[in-house]
């Protein structure tokens, strides 16, 4: 009887060849989030409507992100890019809203 060494022994090791390089690109950018904070100065509707018109949210989407803002106190209201969210970051600060890009 032939003892387990002989057997991994004479066995073939496997040989793997690679075709080049392989490169892990990770884009961290498109993780970003646009997060838009309570304040008790801009009614519903404000909101809202700054959601639709700067966020491209549809009416419904709006509603709940400010329902969410009311009361759990913020919300992330969108991601993606900076590229993407910066510009409406700065719209949502120009209307008196308060948010921040984490």
């Amino acid at each position: 009887m032939q003892s387990l060494y002989f057997f991994i022994e004479n066995q073939e090791s496997p040989h793997r060849e690679l075709e080049g390089e392989t490169d892990l690109f990770v884009n961290e950018d498109n993780d970003r989030r646009l997060v838009l904070y309570n304040d008790d100065v801009n009614t519903f509707e404000f909101v809202i409507q700054c959601l639709i018109h700067i966020c491209h949210h549809t009416e419904e989407q709006a509603e709940q992100c400010t329902f969410l803002v009311h009361y759990k106190g913020k919300c992330t209201v969108k991601t993606g890019s900076t590229h993407l969210v910066e510009p409406m970051h700065k719209k949502l600060l120009s209307k008196g809203l308060t948010s921040e890009i984490l």
